[in-house]
């Protein structure tokens, strides 16, 4: 399970300093049913935006 995870859009609620995601959990689907071929066709449903 990764350690460190990295977010660069900073108005996510969950971005903190350094880019660290502070999530409990990232829920990533796909764009093209339950397999995906590249990151482009991906999506990350955790996001919230921040204040």
């Amino acid at each position: 399970m990764a350690q460190d995870v990295l977010c660069e859009v900073s108005n996510c609620k969950y971005n903190k300093e350094g880019k660290q995601c502070s999530a409990d959990q990232i829920f990533v689907v796909s764009h093209k049913g339950n397999k995906a071929h590249n990151s482009e066709e991906t999506d990350c449903k955790t996001f919230e935006p921040g204040m």
